[in-house]
């Protein structure tokens, strides 16, 4: 007796390959020249299974942004807030070096002008933000961090030089990058 196919399984399977086609592509020909032909023709399916999915490429590939970000990137809490922003902001810098930067710098890119890849976008940020600020506001409450500084514009010192060197200069970032970073302004922020 013959079993019959799985649709479910084989399903799953194509939505893996579309989202892999999606950022492979992204990495080897840039997020403008990524499409969703491309996408369809490296995943072995037609647009239409795209389309049952996804609205756009972007929404393909902040799917992959979305798995990214919850296996990957993670605000550890030792209880030493230093160690915890360095290994932090470590990752995102490690994760920037990463063929999964070449995404990311896609979807920013596109969110100029892309309201779904803006809203995707925005709500990755928003939820490393919270997350961010969750563990400044720990470290405020365990006096590792001025009472009256504004969590917001922690993050902001924090992750916009790692931002603005990344996306603005195209310059290689020296491991030791944030740091320098944090040392820089870690006494500024301290009680």
């Amino acid at each position: 007796m013959s079993r019959r196919p799985d649709p479910t399984r084989r399903s799953e399977q194509s939505r893996q390959a579309i989202v892999s086609a999606a950022v492979d592509l992204c990495v080897e020909i840039g997020y403008a020249a990524t499409t969703i032909e491309a996408i369809a023709a490296r995943a072995g399916v037609g647009k239409q299974t795209i389309y049952r999915w996804w609205p756009s490429k972007a929404a393909v590939l902040l799917e992959h942004m979305t798995r990214v970000r919850e296996t990957q990137i993670g605000f550890p809490d030792t209880g030493d807030l230093r160690v915890d922003l360095l290994a932090q902001t470590s990752a995102v810098q490690g994760l920037f070096a990463s063929d999964t930067g070449a995404v990311w710098r896609g979807l920013l890119i596109a969110a100029l002008s892309d309201d779904v890849a803006a809203d995707g976008v925005r709500t990755l940020l928003q939820a490393a933000v919270v997350e961010a600020k969750g563990r400044l506001a720990t470290a405020q409450k365990t006096g590792e961090l001025r009472a009256d500084v504004d969590l917001d514009m922690v993050v902001e010192i924090i992750y916009g030089p790692l931002y603005h060197a990344w996306l603005l200069t195209g310059r290689p970032l020296p491991e030791a990058y944030m740091e320098e970073v944090l040392s820089s302004v870690f006494d500024g922020l301290r009680p």
